[in-house]
């Protein structure tokens, strides 16, 4: 067990959270992170409270562990924010100015609230809206970007400003970079690109093979996949930008959606899963600059327990805030 201020207030023995990416972060992926030790995550946008509280029933029923949900805040459902905050530890919140009404609907229900910030103006709002987590994300990440300064800057800045425990978000995908953020005052590490290639992620396999052949300098920070979500910034593979731009029509594929077959317009924000089919490398194959931690398919536990057992033995035996 590795304490930080982030186990104390989880419930969570180690200070790793998954990213909560939206068609890839399975209910498999998320329980084995969180019985791992870590804080497994699901995304709760674009579901309905129906459907999420029937999602979050399932999880529930493969760990007992903390896990929390994340929520996009163009897409936002306020009553299903609500079964989230019922039903899980923590409710995160991401591209959108903090809200104290949003907090408060999470405070009620027993959770905790956190917010993905990219400036310090922003993790100050988020600490007066009554915050108990802020996640600062570097320009590193991989999928939607919210702000323009790298990891450590951002970090720095926003640990001198506020007095929320905050997470570390972007390039991280390996237990070397989780150390370098805990020394520098981060209570946890999050990371998404890594468990892309997770036995348990729903990623398609040309999508997980891409990213295994990636390193760092194949990502780049467009604007390219933005129907349906129009001037956020996100970090991709380039070859995908490559092929998006050469492909001649209209519709890149096809995907299933709750069963129902739905087509995938060339330029959409949908990342490729299991279920899709059509020219795979045409889609946003979303990456983080710590892509090149990304080396095979291995379960997410044996994902976890690579980057545990990584970590200095003296960040175990003392609290790190």
């Amino acid at each position: 067990m590795i304490n930080t201020q982030f186990t104390e207030i989880t419930g969570c023995q180690v200070p790793i959270q998954l990213a909560g990416m939206p068609g890839v972060a399975t209910n498999e992926l998320a329980s084995a992170v969180s019985n791992s030790g870590g804080l497994g995550m699901i995304s709760g946008t674009h579901m309905s409270p129906e459907f999420l509280l029937d999602v979050i029933n399932n999880l529930k029923k493969l760990t007992s562990q903390p896990f929390g949900v994340n929520f996009l805040m163009p897409f936002l459902d306020r009553d299903s924010v609500k079964i989230a905050a019922l039903k899980s530890r923590v409710v995160e919140f991401f591209y959108g100015d903090p809200d104290s009404s949003l907090v408060d609907i999470v405070h009620n229900e027993g959770a905790l609230a956190c917010w993905q910030i990219g400036s310090t103006k922003e993790a100050l709002l988020a600490e007066k809206a009554g915050c108990d987590l802020i996640v600062a994300q570097g320009t590193e990440s991989g999928g939607h970007v919210r702000g323009d300064i790298k990891l450590l800057s951002l970090l720095s800045e926003v640990l001198d400003r506020v007095n929320v425990p905050v997470i570390a978000a972007g390039g991280l995908g390996t237990a070397g970079d989780i150390t370098k953020v805990l020394k520098s005052g981060a209570v946890a590490a999050r990371i998404g690109t890594r468990f892309l290639a997770a036995k348990e992620s729903d990623a398609h396999p040309k999508y997980v093979q891409a990213l295994i052949d990636a390193s760092a300098e194949d990502t780049v920070l467009t604007e390219t996949f933005s129907l349906g979500w129009p001037h956020a910034h996100h970090r991709v593979l380039k070859s995908c930008v490559a092929e998006v731009n050469s492909f001649e029509g209209d519709i890149v594929g096809e995907r299933d959606l709750a069963g129902e077959k739905k087509p995938v317009p060339k330029g959409s924000t949908a990342l490729p899963t299991i279920n899709t089919t059509g020219k795979i490398e045409a889609m946003a194959l979303y990456a983080g600059e710590s892509v090149g931690a990304v080396k095979t398919v291995k379960s997410a536990a044996d994902i976890m327990n690579e980057l545990v057992e990584g970590l200095p033995s003296a960040l175990g035996t003392s609290t790190v805030e």
